[in-house]
């Protein structure tokens, strides 16, 4: 009983981390000087919802598909903002 509590908690917890979003996402939008991005919100509509993406997240999930990549590099958001001005 006592194992398969433990085994049930240990899987919620796996659920509710986000797919992609990560804090070093942020730190790598910052770092290339992308001052629209400040939280998970800047590509998500709601937090922890891998499936509720806003249209920068949106953007980044096809460019992802367009370059091939393996993961969404948030430098690429250079160019999203730079296309809405």
């Amino acid at each position: 009983m006592r194992r398969s509590t433990l085994f049930l908690a240990a899987a919620a917890l796996l659920l509710a981390l986000p797919a992609s979003a990560k804090p070093a996402f942020l730190k790598k939008a910052k770092e290339a000087g992308i001052t629209q991005v400040t939280s998970c919100k800047s590509c998500h509509a709601e937090k922890m919802s891998k499936d509720s993406l806003n249209d920068a997240g949106k953007w980044l999930m096809n460019e992802m598909k367009v370059k091939k990549a393996k993961e969404v590099d948030p430098t690429w958001l250079k160019e999203y903002y730079a296309k809405k001005k």
